[in-house]
């Protein structure tokens, strides 16, 4: 093929616009990427096998979250490898890395498939624009979930299907790539219909082929080795498709709409299959939504683009979308590409002996351009004085030898098309206009209704990263009760897996444990498994983390019974606080003053301070929280004292038995000091 002055141009433009949208889908899903809401349930799940998977470890999930031993493995290869669990806040966050990835690279795979079924650059920039800045891809590609693993693998085969000139090791590819989706997540095979469309109309002995290597992988998997590969869905659980769709109503309606035009343009026509396959699909009660949806984002802005190219694009080809090789969708078969036209112009000479230019009755104007491309005359509808480049190809088809066989047919039934002059340069800069001006107010609809229910932020913390360093500081060492999420993260923070037990050990009975961390699942745990509710019978909350879905709660098991015949001790810890507010030897800030009065002190605090008092003046700047216990109705048990700080440090370092604290610290504030947690009962005297 000759080399077409400008081509270099045209490809860096390209790379410059898939570049920068690549750069602005990753920006926004890094900025979303810890986003609290929409939440997954079973994401945690998840996140432990892949983690489990790549540290060799056992991990039995709490049920619901659905199975994919190849989707872990690929998970679990993609974290370790660049060492994501090392280097990330939490488990969670390292694996969302790799679905990060795996998003950006579904994106540059659709750019790649729009310009192979003859979109124009500017609808397929629009289809990775929307992509890339939908409010609904946003949300959804942040989780972790295996269908985006498999939505990476389908458009890998699309991509090598509709290559050009495509040779069988392209194919056997393609059938690879579709059986990694298919065993990554078994709704992929709504996409084995798009792909054998597509390999039909190229080759249907190859297509023929891919079948036969499919049908023999997908056997085995789901045959002999089910055990150990064959995948099985999620439970449906939230967010619901409402919840998804009031994200983005704009993608909606235009995914609705597209989905059926799409099936009039025959360029995306086996595309719109697969979205109206998945439209069924997500109404069908009991198929998790968000793993349809995971499918479903890449097909809808292909399917939008192909449709706005159909609409724009004028009903007869201009000149140079014939002579440069390129063509329009639905001009010539997929696959037959323009060198193949010129081989039947070539075999046409030779079968005739002479030139197929030789047939023109008239000669070439001296004003027309000498590059072998034919120009119209004053009423555009037909070049001067001779055929068109595809009236010469047609005619080469006709006398086309046997050999060339059913390809030369099928192209020799494609109607003569005339070309057009003037008008097709203004087209193609009103187009891309258009398209973006459509794009642009899209997204903004689209932002207006989602960017309050999408909550951005740089932190990679959260509640349960703050249960994992409390349970790190006051419960090292212990065997621990927790749900999925919890045991990922422990996990990952060094906590021996042979301490962790899942709910699913609390089968039929649990293990000994001195604590549980779960979050706010926590009630559906306890009513699934019956020994896991017996083994939080009678035991209370000890630290809260966070609120509503995202709430982790700690809890401290094995404490004996409170005698029902003691006095309570909150009464008793608010009137020894008075009095010790009271006095005049204590120098109490606001905020200290206001503990001890309304009862929140630890009573060895009052009983350690009233007695340094006796001694000396007291300077209290603060009873300091520590994170999670306020919420959980624990006392205070840190005290900031100033003032004669070598004294205040003697006098607790001196503390023997109950009084003893469990560190005492010098700070540039004053002298820290902190008692271990549950304070032993009738400390202080009852109340009247």
């Amino acid at each position: 093929m000759a080399h077409r002055p400008g081509s270099a141009a045209h490809r860096l433009l390209s790379l410059d616009i898939v570049l920068a949208l690549l750069a602005l889908a990753g920006g926004l899903r890094v900025l979303y990427l810890a986003a609290p809401a929409p939440a997954l349930p079973g994401e945690a799940a998840t996140v432990a096998h892949a983690y489990a998977l790549g540290h060799l470890t056992s991990f039995a999930d709490a049920g619901g979250a659905g199975v994919s031993p190849f989707g872990w493995l690929q998970l679990a290869a993609a974290t370790m490898v660049p060492d994501a669990f090392g280097r990330s806040t939490t488990a969670l966050a390292a694996v969302r890395e790799t679905v990060l990835l795996a998003a950006l690279a579904g994106a540059a795979l659709l750019w790649v498939l729009a310009r192979r079924l003859g979109l124009p650059r500017w609808a397929a920039a629009s289809a990775l624009l929307l992509l890339a800045a939908s409010p609904l891809a946003l949300g959804v590609q942040r989780l972790v979930v295996v269908e985006h693993l498999a939505a990476v693998w389908v458009l890998g085969a699309l991509v090598l299907i509709t290559r050009r000139r495509a040779r069988i090791r392209h194919d056997m590819a393609a059938a690879a790539c579709l059986l990694a989706a298919v065993l990554t997540s078994p709704l992929a095979l709504f996409f084995l219909p798009a792909a054998g469309w597509l390999l039909v109309r190229r080759a249907p002995v190859r297509a023929a082929l891919v079948a036969v290597v499919l049908n023999l992988g997908l056997g085995i998997a789901f045959g002999p080795a089910a055990a150990v590969l064959r995948p099985h869905l999620p439970a449906a659980t939230g967010p619901a498709l409402a919840d998804w769709a009031a994200l983005d109503p704009a993608w909606v309606l235009w995914s609705a709409v597209a989905s059926v035009a799409a099936l009039g343009v025959r360029a995306v026509r086996p595309f719109a299959l697969t979205g109206v396959l998945l439209a069924a699909v997500l109404l069908v009660p009991g198929v998790p939504s968000t793993a349809v949806l995971a499918l479903a984002l890449p097909v809808t802005p292909l399917l939008v683009a192909g449709v706005a190219q159909a609409l724009t694009r004028r009903r007869s080809p201009g000149r140079h979308e014939v002579a440069d090789g390129r063509g329009v969708a639905g001009l010539t078969p997929i696959g037959v590409s323009h060198a193949f036209v010129r081989r039947l112009t070539l075999a046409h000479r030779g079968n005739t002996g002479r030139p197929a230019s030789s047939a023109r009755t008239t000669p070439q104007p001296s004003s027309a351009r000498q590059d072998g491309i034919d120009h119209p005359g004053p009423t555009g509808s037909a070049p001067v004085g001779g055929t068109s480049c595809h009236h010469r190809a047609v005619a080469s088809a006709e006398s086309a030898p046997p050999h060339l066989g059913r390809t030369a047919r099928r192209f020799r039934t494609a109607p003569p098309q005339p070309t057009h002059h003037g008008r097709p340069r203004r087209h193609r800069r009103i187009a891309p206009a258009l398209a973006a001006t459509v794009v642009v107010a899209t997204l903004a609809v689209s932002w207006v209704a989602g960017y309050s229910a999408l909550q951005p932020t740089i932190a990679r913390g959260g509640p349960l990263a703050e249960a994992r360093d409390w349970v790190r500081a006051n419960a090292s060492g212990s065997r621990l009760l927790v749900d999925d999420a919890a045991w990922a993260e422990l996990a990952n923070a060094g906590w021996p897996t042979g301490m962790l037990a899942p709910p699913a050990a609390c089968d039929v009975s649990c293990p000994a444990a001195e604590w549980a961390v779960f979050g706010a699942g926590e009630a559906t745990l306890r009513r699934h498994y019956p020994a896991l509710d017996g083994a939080l019978a009678g035991a209370g909350p000890t630290a809260v983390f966070g609120a509503g879905d995202a709430r982790v709660t700690v809890w401290r098991l094995g404490l004996p019974p409170a005698d029902p015949g003691a006095p309570p001790e909150a009464p008793a810890r608010t009137h020894a606080g008075e009095a010790l507010a009271a006095s005049a030897r204590i120098t109490l800030s606001p905020e200290a003053a206001a503990v001890l009065r309304e009862g929140r002190a630890d009573p060895r605090l009052i009983t350690t301070i009233a007695a340094l008092a006796a001694t000396r003046p007291v300077w209290v700047a603060a009873f300091p929280a520590v994170l999670g216990e306020d919420a959980a109705g624990q006392p205070r048990r840190r005290v900031l004292l100033t003032g004669d700080e070598d004294g205040a440090t003697a006098f607790y370092a001196g503390q023997r038995d109950l009084f003893r604290p469990a560190s005492v610290t010098r700070t540039a504030d004053g002298v820290l000091v902190t008692y271990p947690l549950f304070a032993p009962p009738g400390l202080l005297p009852p109340t009247r």
